[in-house]
């Protein structure tokens, strides 16, 4: 039953948005969609999605490949630089980018910015299906006299395939989600006019309209990835042989090699860093708002702590579900939660609202309420957290505590959670990571008079104030640098980010 609640809950949003359309005139839903500006802001974010996650996976796999399969040195320290942008939120690079070169806006500054802040998204999949191929495939590729590039584009990359698409589709949808980089940077996307229709104006049709073809948009996504990946499979058959590949030398190309991921580094991590140290220095010759700025960090922490708590709460009955029980209930349980991962946080939030005006206005701008969207959109973080953890604990021990006596709640607390354990912490620490830096959600629902460290800093980028903008993205960064180059150093081995593949 408790599985059920949750799995009700991350359907719930998506559930009322599709009755209030159901309840809505359809000629007016027609004209709505088809109108000029419904059709461009299709076309601009589809376009934008499109080319991002293209330069994304071309800067993922071409760092992931010179890391990993040459002989570049202080391969260790690259690792962790591709790996760091995660740690930037995508409106902190927006704002460290629009305040250094003021001119960058509009298409080209939001494919700039969201590619260098999305492309470790393929990286470290990719990276990880490199270091888990069976070289046998290449040497035979090289032994027939086919060289070390052709090799790669024949051999190795049809291999990464199922790696690549996880990460692109994670591209994919983030980009389509993102609102922070593009309201800041002045690109008109269906967020950024959703957010913008639903606070100017009192007629909501538009913003569920405008709300569904998002949905939609993602859902085509999703199915497609899925679709395309259907039942291949690229296992090998046997052990094979545990060796790693020949590391090709580069030649010529070495230096290039170095300028290119130095370039990337130079890009996706030290612009927004001097952009910071620079706006910094400078706000020290006026007043730093000590009150505001602990303000912010105070509320951010009771959001994204109740956060993570609810979430793992919700999370803990599917998470141990899935991993002890196989059959089509069980999946279809946690194929529900993951439902929030691709649908973008600014639908859930609008949908949020339209519920608790029209049944539950108690709950309209309260914690409560940004605790329960913290919860349908990062459920799939917890869930598969506590699954993996979960799965990889003997259920020997629970059937012996069963045999001896003990009522199942007492085999769930005194076996089941505390052997769960590590993968409780984890998730519960990526949650309250993610709640740290999520704007979207938290500044549709938000309680009057309540700031975050994200809603201070787009208020103050919004009005151009950057140095007074630069303690929150400052904090932003401290807060997930940390957790992000632990993430990157101690899931080399297991894919990483890979696991957030949402469940088709």
């Amino acid at each position: 039953m408790p599985a059920c609640v949750a799995a009700v809950i991350a359907l719930l949003p998506l559930g009322y948005l599709v009755v209030v359309a159901a309840r809505a005139d359809p000629a007016v839903l027609l004209a709505q969609v088809v109108r000029p500006r419904s059709l461009m802001l299709l076309a601009s974010s589809v376009g934008l999605a499109a080319t991002v996650t293209a330069v994304s996976v071309v800067l993922g796999v071409g760092a992931a490949w010179l890391i990993e399969r040459t002989t570049l040195r202080g391969r260790r320290i690259w690792g962790v630089l591709a790996a760091l942008p995660l740690a930037i939120p995508s409106y902190v690079a927006a704002f460290s980018w629009i305040s250094a070169f003021p001119d960058l806006a509009g298409f080209s500054g939001a494919v700039i910015v969201l590619s260098l802040s999305c492309f470790p998204y393929v990286y470290l999949p990719t990276a990880a299906a490199l270091r888990r191929l069976d070289p046998a495939m290449e040497e035979t590729s090289r032994s027939l006299g086919i060289g070390p590039y052709a090799t790669f584009w024949r051999v190795t990359l049809p291999q990464l395939r199922p790696a690549v698409a996880a990460g692109a589709l994670l591209v994919s949808l983030y980009t389509l989600s993102d609102f922070g980089a593009v309201s800041i940077l002045r690109y008109d996307t269906f967020t950024r006019v959703i957010f913008t229709s639903f606070n100017s104006s009192f007629d909501r049709t538009p913003a569920v309209v405008l709300s569904g073809m998002l949905v939609l948009v993602t859902a085509v996504i999703v199915l497609a990835e899925a679709r395309t990946r259907g039942r291949a499979r690229y296992a090998r058959l046997g052990s094979g042989a545990a060796r790693l590949s020949a590391r090709i030398s580069l030649g010529r190309m070495r230096t290039a090699a170095y300028g290119g991921l130095g370039l990337l580094a130079a890009t996706a991590l030290g612009v927004p860093l001097l952009s910071m140290a620079y706006w910094l220095s400078v706000g020290r010759s006026g007043e730093l708002d000590l009150p505001r700025i602990m303000a912010a960090v105070g509320g951010s922490l009771v959001l994204a702590g109740g956060g993570a708590v609810v979430t793992m709460l919700l999370a803990l009955p599917v998470g141990l579900l899935a991993a002890r029980y196989t059959g089509r209930l069980p999946g279809l349980l946690e194929r529900a939660t993951y439902l929030g991962h691709a649908v973008p946080a600014i639908v859930i939030a609008l949908s949020l609202v339209f519920f608790t005006v029209r049944y539950a206005f108690g709950l309209y701008l309260t914690v409560p309420l940004v605790l329960f969207a913290y919860a349908v959109l990062f459920l799939p973080l917890a869930v598969g957290a506590v699954r993996a953890s979960a799965a990889q604990s003997p259920p020997v021990f629970e059937e012996v505590a069963r045999s001896l006596g003990r009522r199942p709640r007492q085999v769930l607390r005194t076996i089941t959670l505390p052997l769960a354990a590590p993968g409780i912490a984890a998730g519960t620490a990526l949650v309250f990571l993610a709640a740290m830096k999520e704007l979207t959600a938290t500044l549709v629902l938000h309680p009057t008079g309540m700031d975050t460290l994200a809603i201070r800093l787009w208020t103050e980028t919004s009005t151009r104030s950057y140095a007074a903008a630069a303690p929150y993205a400052a904090l932003l960064m401290l807060v997930s640098v940390v957790p992000t180059y632990l993430l990157g150093r101690d899931r080399r081995r297991t894919g990483g980010l890979a696991d957030l593949e949402p469940q088709a």
